[in-house]
């Protein structure tokens, strides 16, 4: 399909009954079905893809281009591309995105915060103005 980027593999997994304390950095792509208390972060070295599963649950915060989430998250997330909320997602926190797909049933608890060029921005808000 044009437009699509080609997605990166998968490559590591937190299985569900597994749960880690602390920061997770990981590159290509993640899937977490178990939980993590601490952050997840991506490496800015590539294209990254994170999925968290329904059976998973995060307490920290969520760095990603291409964020899917059908679980628990407690914090902050922010989607550098593309922010997929599925039926059963449950956000506590604010959700910065560059483009967002929410289907119906999933929750925020928090603002959503549109980013230009990956970085988190405002909208530009333009008015229209006699300067003469």
């Amino acid at each position: 399909m044009f437009g699509k980027k080609k997605q990166p593999p998968i490559k590591s997994l937190i299985a569900q009954g597994t749960r880690i304390e602390g920061h997770v950095v990981f590159h290509d792509g993640l899937r977490v079905d178990g939980e993590v208390v601490g952050d997840i972060r991506a490496s800015d070295e590539q294209p990254s893809i994170l999925v968290v599963s329904e059976s998973a649950t995060v307490t920290g915060q969520i760095h990603a281009d291409h964020v899917i989430i059908n679980g628990v998250v407690k914090g902050p997330v922010f989607a550098h591309d593309l922010l997929e909320l599925q039926p059963k997602a449950r956000i506590e926190g604010d959700v910065s995105y560059k483009a967002l797909e929410m289907h119906q049933g999933a929750t925020i608890s928090g603002q959503l915060k549109p980013m230009i060029s990956g970085v988190e921005d405002k909208p530009t808000l333009k008015l229209a103005a006699n300067n003469g």
